[in-house]
This record gives C-alpha cells, structure tokens and sequence, in this order.
C-alpha cells in the first residue's frame, strides 16, 4: 500500500576526510532514495563533531540539536560507517547515541523507520563485523534495517572523485539500500 507523500531519507556517516569512501558510499545509497522520490538530508564529516553523548547533561550544542532535529523529522535513515578495528568508528556511533534524545517522542528513538546500514573497511572482516554492530545498534533503537546491508571491501572496490564505484555490483546494491529505506518508508 503506497503513499504519495513526500519522504525524507536522512544519511548520517562518513568520516572527518571529505571525500572518503564511506562518504562516497553514503552518497551512493541516498542517490538511490532520490531516484525512488525521497529527498535527502546529508550530515556528513564536521557535522558529525559532536560533544560525548551524556543523557545527564540537558544541554546540546548546536550541531547536536540539528542532529536530533533532521532524524526526528526523516521517515528513513542511512547510516554509513567505515570500519574502524572491526566496529563502527566514533563520530558515528557517538551520531547515534543521541537518538536517545527522542526517547520521549510520539515516535521514540527510530521506531517506524528503515535504515540503510553500510560498513566500508580495509578487508572483510572489517566490513562485515561493523556492518553487523550497525545493524545490532539500529535494533536497540528500534529501526528497522533494511533486508539489504552493504558491507564494502576498499581493497576490491574503490569509488572515484565523482563517486562513481569501481565495481557496479556495489553500486546496485548501495542504489538498492536507498530505495529498499523508501519503499518501507512510503508503506
């Protein structure tokens, strides 16, 4: 059962160097939910520099409010990581811990929402076991991963300074992730 309303895809990941392969993936995976008709938020890089979560101390900073504002708002996510010693690095799992800002919201923590996990590492095992963190976390905040995940070897598959992955399986499967967020998102 289709919506027509507009959905809105929020992509949180990367690392702190621009242009990165994680942040290439991400961009692969919400260029898929913008082909399936959601628009897309980007919090990427710098964005990410966030104080240590602390659910005890009520203030935020100013990029941690808009954070928890842009994932309050989405009906999907995306969350990319690269893989640091076989987990997800820091600036994306501290992203994450302030999803317990919306403990107290109509719609808690990620409840209702698909999310499009991705892991981008220097080997498989890397890749694999913090694609499989990523999904554990996205289940503790009661999101729904999507059927697919990706789990990118940068020794096999490289993405260029357009993006554009050097193995067109992965781009498929990346693409596939962002619409998989938005078919949930609009059922």
């Amino acid at each position: 059962m289709a919506s027509n309303r507009a959905i809105t895809v929020v992509g949180i990941g990367g690392s702190l160097r621009e242009g990165s392969q994680s942040e290439h993936a991400l961009r692969a995976v919400l260029a898929g939910a913008e082909s399936a008709g959601a628009s897309t938020v980007e919090i990427t890089g710098e964005r990410l520099v966030l104080p240590f979560y602390d659910i005890a101390i009520d203030e935020r900073s100013d990029a941690a409010r808009d954070l928890v504002a842009a994932i309050r708002a989405a009906d999907g996510l995306v969350v990319v990581s690269p893989g640091y010693h076989g987990g997800p690095s820091g600036l994306v799992k501290n992203a994450l811990d302030y999803v317990e800002d919306l403990r107290h919201d109509a719609r808690p923590y990620l409840h209702g929402r698909a999310v499009g996990t991705v892991a981008v590492a220097h080997g498989w095992q890397a890749a694999v076991t913090t694609l499989n963190q990523l999904r554990t976390t996205v289940h503790a905040l009661r999101g729904w991963p999507t059927p697919l995940g990706g789990a990118v070897n940068s020794v096999e598959t490289k993405f260029d300074e357009t993006g554009q992955a050097s193995d067109a399986k992965v781009e498929t499967t990346l693409r596939t992730i962002g619409e998989q967020v938005v078919d949930f998102a609009l059922r």
